[in-house]
């Protein structure tokens, strides 16, 4: 059958921790056997949730619309500790503090310095181009990495747990914003280094991870009956 004539639109996919957007973008060709897949905002290997796949050409025309759209997240920060990927991927370094704890109101009192827009530094261990690079492939050869900062948009920070060294956010932000730069830059703000140890995307727009499908569910069979027409 020709893909022009293969059902088209968007699958939400629950993403699983260890896959990279594009192993469930390659997954997704040889089930769908469908060249023409592209997902809609990279989540990294660490994290988990909501991915929403473009399948067939029209639908990935439209991929930029969803990138565009408010997301929120789950994470889990651990103070006490710095890495270079800012999460626990990289090289991570216990810090010797000078205090035992932060008081909530303390962590509080921090977190309203990044509601609103903000000036953020990506990670240099990110998808971030420079001169057509990736940025994380050039932190992995030693090179040095040039970023600028962006303007990002978190609307709300709400505390879910806070259980010292450990603190638990649901975060509602706009594109291009980075929860791994939040939790460094958190740390590095209260003079406890931090970094992001669990994350989880639960919305994109008006999407929910209630809504996803896990990849082992989805066969060459029965895929067409999860494709969403947006």
């Amino acid at each position: 059958m020709d893909e022009a004539m293969k059902q088209s639109g968007f699958l939400l996919i629950d993403k699983p921790k260890g896959w990279t957007s594009f192993d469930i973008v390659a997954k997704l060709r040889s089930i769908c056997k469908i060249k023409k897949i592209g997902h809609a905002g990279t989540l990294d290997p660490m994290a988990t949730g909501l991915l929403i796949v473009a399948i067939g050409r029209e639908a990935t025309k439209r991929i930029d619309e969803f990138k565009a759209q408010e997301k929120v997240y789950e994470a889990e920060i651990e103070f006490g500790m710095v890495s270079d990927t800012y999460d626990t991927e990289g090289k991570v370094e216990r810090l010797e503090l000078s205090v035992d704890r932060l008081e909530r109101g303390v962590i509080e009192k921090g977190l309203k310095s990044f509601i609103g827009e903000i000036e953020q530094m990506p990670p240099a261990f990110s998808a971030k181009k420079i001169k057509g690079v990736p940025a994380y492939k050039l932190a992995r050869q030693g090179k040095e990495v040039d970023l600028k900062p962006s303007i990002v948009e978190i609307k709300t920070i709400e505390i879910l747990n806070f259980d010292w060294p450990k603190l638990e956010l649901e975060i509602t932000c706009g594109p291009g914003t980075y929860i791994r730069s939040l939790a460094h830059d958190l740390g590095q703000d209260l003079q406890v280094g931090a970094i992001l140890t669990v994350l989880k995307r639960t919305r994109i727009g008006n999407f929910d991870l209630s809504q996803a499908v896990k990849l082992e569910q989805l066969t060459i069979d029965n895929w067409q009956s999860f494709v969403l027409k947006i």
